[in-house]
């Protein structure tokens, strides 16, 4: 079942990304704010493989007879 702080997670992730995104680029450094997007996009991919993983699962065992 999905769980709403799940949700909460990857939306305060996404936040944190954009904010510290922003504070990167004013300051000069894009290729360090490239590099922490990317990390942050690979966190919140990871988060939702597990979720996937998940429903996979408990379809597996719903249709095994």
């Amino acid at each position: 079942m999905l769980d709403v702080s799940l949700l909460f997670k990857i939306g305060g992730a996404g936040i944190l990304i954009i904010i510290i995104d922003k504070i990167l680029t004013t300051s000069g450094k894009s290729e360090l704010a490239t590099i922490t997007n990317l990390t942050g996009l690979l966190i919140i991919l990871l988060m939702v493989i597990n979720l996937i993983n998940q429903l996979f699962t408990s379809l597996k065992t719903m249709f095994m007879f």
